[in-house]
């Protein structure tokens, strides 16, 4: 089974890509750099010929204006018609919970648009929604620059990238769902939380200030906006084994290799 993971050298896509390896999977990570671009079609006809499996990891470059919805759109219908004629029989893309309830984000709503685009394909598909990521909000929170930073106290159940990875692995062995299901971590925190506990770990002296009318890319969250649906498949890391291993070191060799 050839399975083509699209944005294969990203956050999300590089450990999916390790995960299937490891069992053996013949996997071909396609992106921009390796000469597949699905926006300009450019390597798309030859990276899927012969695949079995798609999988839509991708994520638009910038998020400025109306980038998201241009490259999710144009993306999207290329792949489809280029799954269709290599008769692809499994089209899995990662999307988010709550795309359909915070449609004032242009970010959400483009990953919506890429989701009815799926569902209308025809297409044998899955569609994976993950909820937010610890590196995502750990880098949200490195990456403001005042000295006191105002974060909604949302409810979320954030997951581990490993842990998004491991669910999309299993989706691509099964057999297509033509439906959504959700992934989330195992604990109920508050946004707020989780971002001072990280800025506290990297010693980062900024004060994270809970304030419910902040913006998350724009929009003003409710207290459950981004919380999965019950029948969510439940993750098993927790924030505090991600926290842990997020602050080791990374391996480097002795002066003696």
């Amino acid at each position: 089974m050839k399975i083509v993971v699209i944005g294969g050298d990203g956050r999300i896509g590089s450990r999916l890509v390790r995960n299937l390896r490891r069992r053996n999977y013949w996997v071909l990570p396609a992106s921009p750099t390796a000469g597949v671009d699905t926006v300009t079609g450019t390597g798309l006809a030859d990276a899927l010929t012969g695949a079995d499996t798609v999988v839509d990891v991708s994520n638009v470059p910038s998020l400025e204006g109306d980038n998201a919805l241009q490259f999710f759109e144009t993306s999207t219908r290329n792949l489809l018609q280029a799954g269709r004629e290599a008769g692809v029989r499994h089209h899995i893309a990662l999307s988010i919970v709550g795309v359909d309830r915070l449609a004032d984000i242009d970010y959400f709503r483009a990953k919506k648009t890429q989701e009815d685009l799926i569902k209308a394909s025809r297409i044998p598909f899955t569609i994976v929604r993950s909820t937010q990521f610890f590196e995502f909000i750990s880098a949200v929170v490195q990456a403001g620059t005042d000295s006191e930073i105002a974060i909604s106290p949302a409810l979320v159940q954030p997951i581990a990238g490993d842990d998004v990875a491991d669910a999309l692995a299993e989706v691509v062995l099964g057999i297509a769902l033509n439906a959504t299901v959700e992934v989330a971590g195992p604990e109920l925190l508050r946004l707020d939380e989780v971002a001072t506990d990280i800025a506290t770990a990297h010693e980062d002296g900024r004060q994270i200030v809970a304030d419910i009318h902040a913006r998350y890319f724009g929009a003003e969250l409710g207290e459950r906006s981004l919380l999965p649906g019950p029948d969510a498949l439940i993750a098993r890391g927790t924030f505090d084994d991600w926290l842990r291993q997020s602050l080791q070191p990374e391996w480097a060799p002795s002066p003696s290799h």
